[in-house]
């Protein structure tokens, strides 16, 4: 059973003589456009920072910032941040690579709890400033890096890093205090290793009480995490830059627990609590107190996260107690962070233990939870909580899977059903003010661009916020994109198709597949992709296609976790499945199908020229997982479990020992420095490649990160694009010849 879900039509959109005169999507063009959007973008509004009230945002355009009306929508500026930034001092640059990672989470703007006043970093120093009339002070002056501030919540202090401690400063008098000794670059307080963020999405490692009397902090000493040997290799002479960096089985950082009262007698004192074993057996997914302060609670998981505990700490004796536990018989997806009442009668959190993802209500006293939204959707995020109204705001997919809506629903109301809030179809994300009187919605569909705008919590619209940019349709011929859905044994999919310049049903065509898989993503939604690389690829005569195998997210547990065990068994199954519906179709060459993907999708890549080599003429990966032994601990053992407790997964798994099935043409891309998918993994495979007898071709990039950017990207998109040039668009010729 085929179902076709939408066909976007452009010619209804504009009238035929300026479908005409649209430019093509080339490589130029495309790079051009994209210089003009990044220019755009920083001229546009910026996310909103919501006042405490709720009532008002302060944003960035360009450097100002600015306060808004959502009643109203209209804004003022508060202060010019280019006079902030010329009074700061630079931070001074460290002489090694200390390897943050991307997720780390740092407010750059803070609201005063008052209300009429912002915290502003600005080059790592710090400035308070008048919401009504911008004068501004400021309070540090210093090269050092002062990093991941924090207001108290009753506004009279400001927490932060330096040097691998907590710092704290009296904003009336200037006073700073050191919370913290004896902080290294081995060990860390207040400061995350490099794993945490990227795998359980931990953005920081201390809070605030909520009566700001004292910090809990995790102290991450990742001396006994391996070292990966990075080399800089640009210069005159190589730089060693090693990153701490667990593989597969190896030791994971010591994390502990601790909480420091800002003054009084106990003042820089830190107090330890028993979180376990953090090297080898548990993991510390999130952390925080309970409203009454008299609390730290922490979400703690075993290492394979297939076992979940709340537990909270009294602070006064130390004292321990299990308030939630959850097993699952793959693993346990930890999203979002739990919604603590103020009364600290209980929280509110989402999970799957019905497999798809929904909003629970739990108590303190380790009872069952009550599920609050039920179905087969999920519950994507809580967007806000109401605890006068007993409201909570939510986003879910509906109507369906690659849809995202926001609802709400009263908590305390066993009988209530859930509210559907937004107003209009497609994607979205919303930022929601304290209150939930406002909330700001960024959504769009396949067939039209991004627009943010306004709302009041009943949906209705106050105010256009950033409206749609519709330049791009009107100025280049971008091709529709049509969403299909279609069912093979029993599972129904979801896919993208987009049609070349100049579709003939009755011809063949070659085909794009932009694949990634794995779990915790999701490529194929319902929202506005609009002028990217696939559309140079429609422009000259390719069909893209990308479908959402098993093991990806937004479908159930049930959906994602065949995958166990197994990491690209599963996929390349699914993957083959779409195929055969596109081939189904009757207009794509089954003798001219590439794949390209990027990270699980450069793995998927070369999977799937490997085990399903006759479906495949040519692949682009990029910074491919060729060995789940080679990635990150938190990551891969969630999925394929202890390296010597499934020997047999890790093996199978691996890439390079089928190196001698290779049939179509493999394109490898690698930053030689990458934090994330370590180079080690395309230096295995191109081994294992030249030893059968493999030709391949190779192009290794010298940036310190997972992606490549820059002008070297435009290289890189040029160098993949003649790639299947050659490879694709070629006359069919016989295996034995062609590969």
């Amino acid at each position: 059973m085929r179902t076709l879900l939408g066909t976007l039509l452009f010619a209804s959109l504009v009238a035929p003589a300026l479908f005409a005169q649209r430019k093509p999507v080339t490589l130029d063009a495309l790079n051009e456009w994209r210089g003009t959007a990044f220019a755009q973008m920083r001229q546009a509004p910026g996310e909103p920072v919501w006042a405490p009230d709720g009532k008002a945002f302060a944003y960035r355009q360009e450097n100002v910032l600015r306060r808004y009306d959502p009643a109203t929508g209209t804004s003022r500026e508060i202060v010019q941040l280019s006079v902030l930034n010329a009074l700061a001092l630079p931070p001074a640059e460290s002489a090694r690579m200390l390897w943050e990672n991307r997720r780390v989470d740092e407010a750059t703007v803070q609201w005063f709890p008052s209300g009429d006043r912002l915290l502003v970093s600005a080059q790592s120093d710090f400035f308070v400033v008048d919401a009504a009339g911008g004068k501004w002070k400021q309070l540090t002056k210093t090269n050092a890096a002062e990093r991941d501030p924090k207001l108290s919540p009753d506004g009279a202090r400001v927490a932060f890093l330096k040097d691998w401690d907590i710092y704290v400063m009296d904003i009336a008098t200037g006073k700073q205090t050191r919370l913290t000794t004896g902080g290294t670059e081995m060990v860390r307080n207040g400061v995350l290793d490099w794993v945490y963020p990227e795998e359980l999405r931990l953005g920081t490692a201390y809070w605030w009480a909520p009566d700001s009397s004292a910090i809990a902090y995790l102290q991450f000493d990742i001396t006994g995490e391996p070292r990966y040997p990075h080399v800089d290799l640009r210069g005159a002479k190589a730089v060693t830059e090693p990153q701490a960096y667990p593989q597969a089985g190896d030791n994971n950082a010591l994390v502990r627990l601790g909480a420091v009262a800002v003054s009084g007698p106990t003042a820089s004192k830190t107090r330890w609590f028993n979180v376990g074993d953090t090297v080898k057996s548990f993991l510390i997914a999130r952390a925080g107190w309970t409203p009454d302060a008299h609390k730290i609670w922490i979400a703690r998981t075993n290492r394979v996260q297939n076992k979940l505990e709340m537990l909270t700490f009294d602070l006064a004796s130390g004292a321990s107690n299990v308030i939630y536990r959850e097993e699952d018989p793959y693993w346990i997806n930890v999203e979002g962070d739990p919604i603590f009442l103020p009364d600290s009668s209980g929280f509110l959190w989402t999970n799957e233990r019905n497999n798809h993802r929904h909003l629970f209500s739990y108590g303190m006293n380790g009872g069952k939870p009550r599920q609050l939204t039920e179905g087969a959707y999920e519950v994507s995020s809580i967007a806000c909580v109401d605890s006068k109204e007993g409201r909570v705001f939510y986003v879910t997919s509906r109507p369906t899977p690659i849809d995202r809506q926001l609802e709400e629903i009263n908590y305390r109301d066993p009988s209530d059903t859930p509210h559907v809030i937004s107003k209009t179809k497609g994607t979205r994300r919303v930022s929601m003010g304290p209150g939930c009187s406002y909330y700001v919605d960024n959504h769009s569909d396949s067939a039209t661009p991004g627009e943010t705008t306004v709302h009041a919590s009943d949906g209705t619209q106050t105010a256009v916020y950033r409206p749609m940019d519709r330049s791009s349709m009107e100025t280049y011929d971008l091709r529709p994109v049509e969403l299909v859905s279609f069912e093979s044994q029993g599972t129904r999919f979801y896919g993208s198709l987009i049609k070349p310049s100049g579709f003939d049903p009755a011809k063949k065509y070659p085909v794009i597949i932009n694949v990634y898989g794995g779990p915790r993503a999701q490529d194929v939604r319902n929202a506005w992709d609009g002028m990217n690389l696939d559309q140079v690829y429609a422009r000259n005569g390719y069909v893209v296609w990308k479908m959402d195998n098993r093991g990806t997210q937004g479908r159930g547990h049930e959906f994602e976790s065949p995958v166990y065990h197994k990491l690209g068994e599963i996929e390349v199954a699914d993957q083959r499945a779409g195929i055969e519906y596109l081939l189904s179709l009757g207009f794509v060459d089954r003798n001219r199908i590439g794949v390209r993907g990027w990270s699980y999708g450069g793995f998927m890549t070369v999977n799937l020229l490997l085990r399903a080599g006759d479906l495949f003429r040519a692949g682009f990966a990029g910074a491919p997982v060729t060995n789940w032994r080679n990635y990150d601990t938190i990551y891969t053992e969630r999925y394929m479990g202890l390296p010597e407790e499934n020997a047999d997964g890790y093996r199978t798994t691996s890439l390079a020992p089928y190196a001698a099935q290779l049939r179509g043409r493999l394109m490898i891309v690698h930053n030689i420095e990458d934090d994330n998918v370590l180079f080690q993994n395309t230096l295995q495979l191109a081994e294992a490649l030249q030893i059968a007898g493999k030709q391949f071709d190779l192009m290794v990039y010298p940036q310190k990160t997972h992606g490549v950017g820059g002008l070297a990207a435009r290289q890189m998109e040029r160098a993949e694009f003649e790639f299947f040039e050659r490879n694709l668009k070629a006359a069919v010729q016989d295996n034995s010849a062609a590969r």
